[in-house]
């Protein structure tokens, strides 16, 4: 006796990811309209920027820039988020600590990133540890802002049920603190994310000898368009495909157990 066998389900793309791409090929499609009337070297045609995309990878040029960049990145991205999350939830459970601290908050917070990392160049050097440094200065207070706000909405009553429980500090940072700042944490690194990559190019652009800021300078001096957008679109692709990967899943998981607006 035979036994049916099952067709695999075709596949469909989800509704979003087809709006995604109908988007996507519709900024491509405007562009190159707009490079064919205006013709002009400051705006190339999409078909020379993917070209020179395309040649740098062949020579190794792209991918190690964008290895370089992402290092720095990821270095700085943990140490921004490890550091300002535990401040942020410190002011935001100490209101004795906030009330001392959130003028030097502000103030850090306010300050232009140029000048974080031309300070951090001035005092350590054109040095790696001084690039890292910038960045983690310039994204930390970002992060205890939105992590001081999560640590100041925490459910009363789930306190309650923790004194009346007698929880001890381990099941209550699993249990009852962390999964309630598990959404202002990933909103931080979402967030997060945006702002160090535009800043790891800035110091890289301003100190270091390799690194998609590097490329981008470079080309910027030999008036190259097309390879300025090449490294600038290939980077931006690389990071838009973090966040809608693993950064958006990361917030729909942290925050399954709210109800739905």
């Amino acid at each position: 006796m035979t036994l049916p066998t099952r067709r695999p389900k075709p596949w469909h793309p989800p509704a979003a990811l087809l709006v995604r791409l109908a988007s996507i090929l519709a900024l491509l499609a405007l562009w190159h309209v707009a490079a064919t009337l205006a013709a002009s070297r400051t705006l190339p045609p999409t078909a020379a920027v993917f070209e020179v995309m395309l040649r740098e990878t062949r020579t190794g040029e792209l991918p190690a820039h964008i290895g370089a960049t992402l290092a720095r990145v990821a270095v700085s991205f943990t140490l921004a988020m490890a550091i300002g999350t535990v401040i942020g939830v410190a002011l935001g459970r100490v209101r004795a600590l906030d009330r001392a601290f959130d003028t030097w908050l502000l103030a850090v917070l306010n300050t232009p990133a140029l000048v974080v990392t031309v300070l951090a160049y001035v005092w350590l050097g054109l040095t790696e540890a001084a690039a890292i440094l910038a960045v983690t200065v310039n994204k930390i207070p970002n992060v205890a802002v939105i992590m001081r706000e999560g640590a100041r909405s925490l459910d009363p009553g789930l306190e309650e049920m923790r004194r009346a429980y007698r929880f001890d500090r381990a099941t209550w940072i699993r249990h009852v603190l962390l999964p309630q700042l598990a959404p202002y944490w990933v909103a931080a690194a979402r967030s997060g994310l945006a702002l160090v990559w535009k800043i790891v190019l800035l110091v890289e652009l301003l100190g270091r000898p390799d690194g998609v800021g590097y490329a981008i300078s470079y080309h910027f001096q030999l008036f190259d368009v097309a390879g300025l957008l090449s490294y600038s679109i290939a980077f931006a692709a690389i990071v838009f495909a973090i966040d809608v990967l693993v950064l958006q899943p990361l917030e729909t998981h942290a925050r399954r157990w709210r109800p739905a607006a």
